[in-house]
């Protein structure tokens, strides 16, 4: 019966990572589809690039949340530290894979699911696993984002983080060693979904937010060379 309880709580973690809150809150401000913005996808970075700064933060707040959320309500109703980490796994999959974001071509066959690539709801399942990590994940992918300044770099450097912290403290004894597997499962799921971005990176192509200190640096540079 427990084994029933936690495939459950596990959908259900798939179901609430699904929500696209880049699409409703990018079609409640401006009326775009934000699927057809930029790279597509529904995450905070993209929701910035279609509707304004506040849309891309709400968004990955709330992504982060359902994140979170999904988690929190497994802890509630089982013990088992497994089914924790994969209802912190699900939300990921569910965000990048959204069931309520199908795509079809001209003959209404189903061809993908379309999302974001991860980033947020993997902060929200660390947040979920151990509530503290959030204050050292957060930060440090703020950091990472505002000077490296490319999106997809942050994106997979939150789950770097999240292995390093959870390894640190399962070896403290303070959290079991699942979880330091959640971290390895977010990395490859957030790699997989930046397959194209990385292409982009190695090819030295890859967008740079403005607002960054390497966007400014190469703002600046590029105006010397105009100059």
């Amino acid at each position: 019966m427990q084994l029933i309880i936690d495939l459950v709580l596990i959908l259900l973690a798939y179901v609430l990572g699904s929500i696209p809150f880049g699409l409703l809150i990018v079609k409640l401000k401006t009326g775009k589809d934000i699927r057809e913005v930029e790279s597509g996808r529904t995450g905070g970075t993209n929701a910035m690039r279609a509707a304004g700064f506040w849309a891309g933060f709400g968004t990955a707040m709330l992504d982060i949340l359902k994140g979170a959320v999904a988690v929190w309500i497994a802890q509630a109703f089982t013990t088992d530290s497994w089914a924790h980490m994969l209802s912190a796994i699900a939300p990921i999959i569910g965000h990048n894979y959204s069931i309520f974001l199908p795509e079809r071509d001209e003959d209404g066959k189903l061809i993908r699911l379309r999302g974001g690539a991860g980033g947020a709801p993997a902060v929200g399942g660390a947040m979920g696993l151990w509530p503290a990590s959030v204050l050292i994940i957060l930060p440090l992918g703020m950091l990472t984002f505002f000077t490296i300044g490319i999106a997809s770099v942050t994106t997979m450097a939150v789950a770097l983080f999240a292995i390093i912290v959870f390894a640190f403290q399962a070896s403290q004894g303070n959290l079991p060693w699942d979880y330091v597997w959640y971290g390895v499962g977010a990395e490859l799921l957030l790699i997989w979904a930046l397959r194209p971005n990385l292409k982009k990176l190695f090819a030295g192509e890859e967008r740079v937010v403005k607002y960054s200190l390497h966007g400014w640096l190469r703002a600046r540079k590029e105006a010397k060379e105009q100059n």
